[in-house]
């Protein structure tokens, strides 16, 4: 299972952290939270869906580790994709994640999250190193205009998880 499952405690940001400590505690609890509401499901149970949603949870799992990859290699350091994100046309199939996360067994599909949240752990923290909340990745310039700074990334996803779809890919 995930290394910060809810069975683990309920995770809970320091009361009187500083504003970094505060959102990655956030951060932490939000992924705690997802994994205690996601975990310990069967291969069924991921690919259940609710009347005529074709949403599934292991499609969520799945689309967060996107993100999780996303948020943390492309906008804050400007680097390109990592498989399997980066095999994948995303102009022409933009629910891939979601699509095809019912072919993938639970092993799989909590092992790819669980590698992604690894993987963002140290990117921002090398982020966070750079102590400048408007830190933001791209090769120029211009590319770093067009994406959100250290800041906003930390703070949208510790409020809710919620991180959208306006950066390019």
């Amino acid at each position: 299972m995930l290394e910060f499952s809810y069975e683990e405690g309920r995770w809970e940001p320091p009361i009187a952290g500083d504003e970094i400590s505060t959102l990655l505690g956030f951060l932490k609890r939000q992924r705690a939270t997802f994994a205690w509401k996601t975990g310990g499901l069967d291969s069924a149970g991921l690919r259940a869906t609710l009347g005529q949603s074709a949403m599934t949870l292991g499609g969520m799992v799945k689309h967060v580790a996107r993100l999780e990859d996303d948020v943390s290699s492309e906008w804050l350091h400007g680097r390109a994709q990592v498989p399997p994100w980066n095999a994948v046309d995303w102009s022409t199939d933009h629910d891939w994640d979601w699509r095809t996360a019912a072919d993938d067994s639970p092993d799989e599909l909590y092992g790819l999250w669980r590698d992604a949240v690894g993987r963002s752990r140290v990117l921002v923290a090398e982020a966070l190193a750079d102590r400048d909340p408007e830190r933001r990745g791209g090769e120029s310039a211009a590319a770093r205009a067009q994406l959100p700074t250290l800041r906003y990334v930390l703070l949208r996803e510790s409020v809710d998880g919620l991180v959208g779809h306006h950066a390019p890919h």
